[in-house]
Formats: C-alpha cells, sequence, structure tokens
C-alpha cells in the first residue's frame, strides 16, 4: 500500500480559526478511506497525517492543497511519498 505523509508545520501567523474547518477535513478523508492515522505534535508546532488509497504523490499533493490549512496559508504543508516496511 502507498502512504502519504503530510507534515503540516505552523506559520508564525497561524490562525486558530483554521482548526475546526481542517478537523472537518480530515474527517471527510476519514469517511472517504483516504486517512490512515493522524495527530498533532506535542510541542505545538504542527502535526502530521497519512494519506491511503491513493493512487499517485501528484493526486495526494492535490488534496492537500485542498486542507484548510493550505487555503488559509496557516501552516506550511509538504507531502512525501513513505515507504513503509
Amino acid at each position: 500500500m502507498k502512504l502519504y505523509l503530510v507534515l503540516a508545520m505552523r506559520k508564525p501567523s497561524f490562525d486558530d480559526a483554521v482548526i475546526a474547518p481542517h478537523k472537518a477535513f480530515l474527517d471527510a478523508l476519514s469517511a472517504d478511506d483516504q486517512l490512515h492515522l493522524t495527530g498533532g505534535f506535542s510541542d505545538g508546532t504542527g502535526g502530521a497525517y497519512v494519506l491511503k488509497n491513493i493512487d499517485t504523490l501528484e493526486t495526494a499533493k492535490a488534496i492537500v492543497a485542498t486542507d484548510p490549512l493550505a487555503i488559509h496559508g496557516s501552516s506550511e504543508l509538504t507531502v512525501h511519498e513513505w515507504n513503509t516496511r
């Protein structure tokens, strides 16, 4: 199974108002069986999520571009194809 690791690092201009829409985005991914795992970093600097059932890195990046964190510019999001054992 291909997995895609998404790192979401908060920018200094992070707005807490984006948290609820971001969680709704993650809930929708989960409902579509595209979210494998998610969580925030204990130091409050951001978080990560892992996408599954996605065919290509380009598709994963397109999905991540619709994340409210990306749309509102609150976080720097990077997507990595993740080789797991």
